[in-house]
């Protein structure tokens, strides 16, 4: 009786069970749970995605019986009250499991795309066959041992060619899934370099904006970036190391009530050439590298965590919409800013820990040799030797370019504004090292520097809302919907409300408490006409600005007397 692949599809992808024709539903139902780590009535395995014949462990039917063949993909939906047990439940860093089975929601532009034809039209050549189009499913790919594999002894006492991973052979992607880079101004990129203008040394941020169509390219997408968030870091001439963020899951909420998302990460690599000049070295170049070994992981392991939502693939998801862009030095020795992804082969290979630096060498990767903890299949590429042959190279070392995919980066020509341009911006957040602080000194400063009678001007910074949200003297949170709300819509009226809430009113208290005199500010904070309770008054300490609650004679910080 020969065995069988039968493919089950649930919530956390997909796996294969093997089986043969003469074995009975309950006994393939068994070999499922124990796949999947189901309690045996915690999950209902089905024939059709639309949860239409049930197999049961009742029927005692065979396999064959019920039309169940080699190669057929069936569907698991996990019952409401019983779930994976604890010992056998997988974690996925992917974070599917919330979508559900039966309703995978893909990306605004993804449906959008999906409703057009996508066709170029142009005559047809008579000697060409007309070509019927499939729907194919998009399968992910994995570096790791098929779990449940019963013949043998587990890794590394055993393996077979049932559960062992196939070899991969690295092609350079002929597909993308961001066609595009656009900062919708000059600003926004200007702002985050200022910091290497300022300090000489490379900086880290994210990018934050939108996917759009591209509508120069048949089904093309953008990535728009209306604003960069610096996470907390430490950059030197030639390094970079993120620090652990606290704020990093309020400023997705906040970007999210902003109507944007994180669409990328951008990294400068400038080295200044001649200062009078205000040149720049030109350092990445088919001579050197464009991305560093060590980026395409970093850029893999982002792009692994920002996973593209796809109905048409078996797990829920394929590839990647997450960008990288790269400000360095052009061939005309100004700061140009290159756009990349990796491949979906590259995002495999990291995902799996399979891929690692060379130290010496940038421009190289290494695919790592299986050890007794760890299988790594065989990857290799294919090169051109001195005769013009083309020869298979195994990946140890790899050049990096065959795990990269250039993005075209552009401005627009009419500039676009999701936020307020100031001549005098509120500071950028975690840039201490400037002395750029984020607290009520700057927020009192900014305010009375920007007069507009248009509030939602004045409100309209990505970096101040951060701040109103996450400061630590009187953090809004909740209470700031909506002026969220207003920035979104851009809409005045509801800006204006919002500027009579008492939560406003304390903000601008606080402000006058540092010394600075806000117009339109008068005692017991009348603005414009609109009375406002006073709140009682918050005191900075002198020695280390703190801001202490009323009636305290003690600074809560340093401990020092009230002046």
């Amino acid at each position: 009786d020969a065995e069988s692949i039968i493919r089950v599809q649930s919530p956390d992808g997909v796996k294969r069970i093997t089986a043969t024709k003469r074995e009975t539903a309950a006994t393939f139902l068994k070999k499922v749970a124990k796949e999947f780590g189901f309690q045996n009535n915690g999950f209902s395995v089905y024939i059709n995605r639309n949860k239409t014949g049930e197999i049961t462990a009742s029927s005692n039917k065979s396999l064959s019986l019920l039309r169940i063949k080699h190669g057929d993909l069936l569907f698991l939906f996990p019952s409401s009250l019983a779930g994976p047990s604890s010992e056998m439940e997988t974690s996925t860093t992917l974070g599917l499991k919330a979508l559900g089975s039966a309703h995978v929601v893909e990306d605004e532009i993804d449906q959008y795309l999906s409703r057009q034809d996508g066709k170029i039209y142009r005559s047809r050549d008579p000697q060409l066959k007309q070509q019927r189009g499939k729907f194919v499913a998009l399968e992910n790919i994995s570096c790791k041992i098929k779990s449940g594999c019963e013949g043998h002894l587990p890794w590394p006492n055993g393996i077979c060619t049932k559960c062992q991973p196939s070899a991969i052979t690295l092609n350079r992607q002929k597909y993308r899934h961001v066609d595009n880079i656009m900062f919708e101004n000059h600003t926004v990129a200007d702002r985050f370099l200022d910091f290497w203008r300022k300090t000489g040394n490379q900086h880290f941020g994210y990018l934050y904006g939108r996917y759009t169509e591209h509508k120069d390219i048949p089904l093309g997408i953008r990535a728009e970036v209306a604003a960069i968030y610096e996470p907390p870091q430490i950059g030197t001439q030639n390094s970079l190391e993120l620090l652990e963020d606290p704020k990093a899951d309020v400023v997705d909420e906040i970007a999210a009530k902003l109507g944007l998302r994180k669409v990328g990460w951008i990294f400068t690599d400038l080295v200044s050439e001649d200062t009078r000049k205000g040149t720049v070295r030109y350092s990445r170049n088919k001579d050197t590298y464009f991305l560093s070994s060590e980026e395409c992981i970093t850029a893999g392991d982002f792009q692994n965590k920002h996973p593209n939502i796809c109905r048409l693939s078996p797990d829920g998801h394929f590839g990647s919409k997450f960008v990288t862009a790269v400000a360095t030095g052009g061939p005309d020795n100004q700061v140009h800013f290159e756009g990349y992804q990796v491949s979906n082969q590259c995002m495999a290979l990291v995902r799996d820990e399979c891929l690692l630096p060379c130290k010496d060498a940038p421009e190289l990767g290494y695919a790592k040799e299986s050890s007794s903890e760890q299988y790594v299949p065989d990857v290799f590429y294919k090169d051109i030797d001195k005769f013009g042959n083309e020869i298979t190279q195994l990946a140890r070392p790899l050049p990096v370019e065959y795990l990269i995919i250039d993005i075209t980066t552009t401005f627009p020509k009419d500039p676009v504004y999701t936020f307020s341009i100031s001549q005098n911006p509120f500071p950028i957040e975690n840039r201490d090292v400037l002395g750029e602080t984020q607290d009520f000194h700057s927020l009192a400063a900014y305010l009375s520097q920007n007069t507009s009678s248009m509030f939602l001007d004045t409100v309209s910074d990505f970096h101040l809302l951060l701040f109103l949200v996450t400061n630590e003297v009187m953090p809004l949170q909740d209470s700031i919907s909506l002026l969220l709300e207003a920035v979104r819509t851009r809409n005045e009226e509801l800006a204006q409300t919002w500027k009579k809430s008492e939560q406003w009113a304390t903000i601008e208290q606080l402000c006058s408490t540092v010394g600075v005199q806000l117009p339109g500010l008068h005692e017991y904070g009348a603005v414009g006409g609109s009375v406002h309770a006073a709140p009682a008054a918050m005191w900075a300490c002198q020695h280390c600005t703190f801001m202490n609650p009323p009636g305290t004679g003690h600074c809560e910080m340093c401990s020092l007397p009230r002046a």
